[in-house]
């Protein structure tokens, strides 16, 4: 199959070109896929998109008109396609449901450790030869209660993680995890999450139900100082909100890896350019707030498994075994957030 590669820098063409090992004709583009860089997909079968592409039902429409029968997303998230018009369109949507949740579960426990002990703060201050420890004091991670968001894989993983440290984990989940459940991890609602947690993350998907999951209404149910991390998606979290308990110390700390508005900023350098978004530049000056630019699947490892995975759901779909390719379905209506 001819497939249209969006959103692709050079570590994608890399780890896809390998797994491809030349059984699809990949063309790769560095543009995002949206309504406006459709007609790059002239003469293909397939696209595959990524995170922050937008597949509404213009640009469907535009692809189902150059002939494109699949879209094969290489992430697990599908909230940036509209599934029904694809259905509509007969445009069979299929996704990486996993790759490797180590790589993201660390990421959250990695995000901890320097809001925690000031590493970005501690990292500065030595290289401006400033030894000094004011303002740098951390708490012990060991008997704190831990709230995970969502026990899919990742969720799972880092609950695991957090279980080895030795804090109280605590979750949320309309499918509790048994496996965590028999390792003494609680299940709550979420207001006795909000009243318990020191330290919330969060790994569900974004849907109608998550959208702000965290906002004032929530934060104000919350701890004193609270640490919230997000991996997931960044609208999970209302980011006005959390300025606001940012600046009233209500959130002690927060940890992204993820930002509702990312799309015109991540995963490109901007370094010579003004920041253009407000909300996203004053979230930024606070010293308790660690943004990363989606980069918490960014390892060897994901990357290898996403590619092959991908390749694998545009191989089966070639050869019409459906029954082997990751499909999405089009999402019926869940009051409830689930696991990631």
């Amino acid at each position: 199959m001819k497939v249209a590669v969006f959103s692709s820098k050079p570590y994608d063409q890399d780890f896809l070109e390998r797994a491809n090992q030349g059984q699809h004709e990949l063309v790769f583009h560095m543009p995002p896929l949206n309504r406006d860089t459709a007609l790059l997909a002239q003469g293909c079968d397939a696209v595959c998109g990524f995170v922050n592409d937008n597949l509404d039902r213009d640009t469907l429409n535009q692809l189902a008109e150059h002939g494109v029968r699949l879209v094969a997303l290489r992430c697990a998230g599908f909230n940036q396609v509209d599934l029904l018009a694809a259905a509509e369109l007969g445009i069979t949507v299929a996704r990486v449901p996993e790759y490797s949740p180590h790589a993201v579960a660390e990421h959250a426990l990695a995000l901890i450790l320097m809001l925690n002990r000031n590493l970005h703060r501690a990292y500065n201050r030595v290289r401006e030869n400033d030894y000094s420890l004011n303002g740098l004091l951390g708490f012990d991670l060991v008997g704190k209660t831990v709230a995970v968001i969502g026990t899919g894989k990742i969720g799972q993983t880092f609950a695991q993680i957090m279980l080895g440290i030795g804090c109280r984990v605590v979750a949320y989940d309309p499918f509790p995890n048994s496996e965590l459940t028999a390792r003494g991890v609680d299940y709550l609602s979420l207001e006795a999450i909000w009243a318990q947690a020191d330290i919330i993350s969060l790994h569900c998907p974004l849907n109608d139900a998550t959208h702000h999951l965290i906002d004032a209404q929530s934060i104000a149910l919350m701890k004193d100082g609270v640490m919230i991390i997000n991996t997931g998606r960044g609208a999970l979290i209302d980011t006005k909100a959390a300025i606001s308990a940012l600046k009233q110390r209500k959130i002690g700390y927060m940890g992204l890896d993820v930002y509702e508005e990312e799309a015109d900023i991540f995963f490109e350098d901007h370094s010579n350019h003004l920041l253009q978004d407000d909300v996203f530049a004053r979230l930024m000056t606070f010293p308790n707030v660690v943004v990363t630019g989606h980069q918490a699947f960014f390892t060897h490892e994901a990357l290898t498994a996403i590619a092959r995975i991908t390749l694998a759901n545009i191989t089966f779909f070639e050869q019409q075994k459906l029954d082997k390719v990751w499909l999405v379905n089009p999402p019926a209506p869940d009051p409830q957030p689930a696991g990631e």
